[in-house]
């Protein structure tokens, strides 16, 4: 995958920004050796964004889908 900045989707920049800034607290975290509750909290709030862009996602795929048979059907 080619990097840089993506102007046809917003979305993939906003997402790329966002799990780069919590892997980045991930490294330092590991660097210090700060693996206690910090990483594992970390890894509890990722997870937790990923399941609600993931809802969200298919919220707005079966919201168009649906608006689409509409306007075909």
């Amino acid at each position: 995958m080619k990097s840089g900045n993506y102007p046809g989707n917003p979305a993939l920049s906003y997402v790329r920004a966002l799990l780069g800034a919590h892997l980045a607290a991930l490294r330092t975290a590991w660097r210090d050796a700060d693996r206690g509750a910090s990483a594992v909290e970390l890894a509890v709030i990722t997870a937790i964004i990923l399941a609600v862009a993931l809802a969200l996602l298919l919220v707005i795929k079966n919201f168009v889908h649906t608006e689409a048979n509409k306007i075909h059907g």
